[in-house]
């Protein structure tokens, strides 16, 4: 027997809870894990709330899109037991039963080999935010966004993928502007290497306008909505914006003329099913750019599954900022 939280349904609305199951229960994948750590996103608070439609397998159901730990049995030739793992997205925590468990059968097509200079806890603080920020800092790149194009805008800078970002693209030696709404996040965010930070209402002016001034070579945006089309607006001739977040909604509403005056390129970013190889290089960069000093920077807390349903309401709501770790065995 081990411990899960579960999401289900009572009428109308979506209840938690930590249960215990036995092994037999578990999907028939093919790699067995004892997991150490998981982690929220604010997918799973939207989950674990009900807020949005993320869960697309039957209730009740483990939540959780990722998850850090050891190997236990594996019919996959690609992994043996007590291998340490890491597992993001890849339909866990939405049509698979996901890491906020104690031990989890998965398979084997998203798993890879978890870095030996992260422990289960900074692979966690990391998790698809980090994660997803590296996928972002990769592109741009590859877009030739470099140093010495100018500004990059990071949005929603405060959250989990924004802090990476913020973090990585100054390592990089980018100079970040960092967007954020929460006027206490602002040493923060310098603190992780932002050069500038400023408000996000300075970005909502630019949203009516199909061109605005040009502020940006490059931009990671985790917000879309009103705030994307600004950035796009405000994005220098031939820039690049890496999108990867719906915060603020899924609607987007701008003109062609960014795209046919400028040049601008918006670029997807998608975690969830990227290719392993893709998978496997933003982790060994992460495991080489991310400092010790920045992980704990980003960490907001350590807490054992009973305290998931509390934090994924704050989470939800917008009050966190940082990275919060499960200890799934606490």
């Amino acid at each position: 027997m081990f411990n899960a939280l579960f999401v289900d349904r009572d009428g109308d609305r979506t209840v938690s809870g930590v249960r215990s199951i036995e092994e037999n229960a578990l999907p028939p994948n093919d790699v067995l894990i004892d997991i150490a750590n998981s982690t929220l996103n604010y997918k799973d608070a939207l989950a674990v709330t009900g807020k949005g439609r993320i869960i697309r397998g039957e209730l009740p159901f483990i939540p959780g899109v990722d998850l850090a730990g050891t190997v236990r049995q594996s019919a996959s030739p690609d992994f043996s037991p007590a291998q340490r793992v890491v597992l993001n997205g890849g339909g866990l925590g939405e049509n698979q039963w996901g890491g906020l468990s104690q031990v989890q059968r998965v398979s084997g097509t998203w798993l890879i080999p978890l870095p030996d200079s992260f422990s289960f806890e900074e692979a966690m603080i990391v998790g698809t935010a980090g994660y997803t920020a590296m996928l972002a800092a990769m592109t741009l790149r590859e877009q030739g966004v470099t140093p010495e194009s100018g500004d990059v805008l990071v949005t929603g800078a405060s959250g989990g993928v924004g802090s990476f970002a913020v973090s990585i693209l100054a390592s990089r030696g980018y100079r970040v502007v960092a967007s954020t709404g929460k006027a206490n996040a602002h040493r923060f965010l310098q603190e992780l290497g932002a050069a500038e930070v400023i408000d996000r209402g300075e970005l909502s002016t630019g949203a009516s306008k199909p061109l605005d001034s040009a502020r940006w070579s490059g931009a990671v945006d985790t917000v879309g909505g009103e705030t994307l089309a600004a950035v796009i607006s405000q994005t220098a001739p031939h820039g690049s914006i890496a999108a990867c977040g719906n915060a603020s909604g899924p609607a987007l509403n701008t003109t062609v003329f960014p795209f046919i005056l400028r040049g601008i390129k918006l670029l997807g970013i998608d975690s969830n099913y990227c290719p392993v190889p893709l998978r496997r290089e933003a982790w060994q960069l992460l495991s080489r750019e991310v400092s010790p000093d920045a992980l704990q920077l980003i960490r907001n807390e350590v807490i054992g599954l009973e305290q998931v349903a509390d934090r994924c309401r704050r989470l939800a709501s917008g009050e966190v900022r940082g990275r919060i770790v499960v200890d799934v065995n606490r």
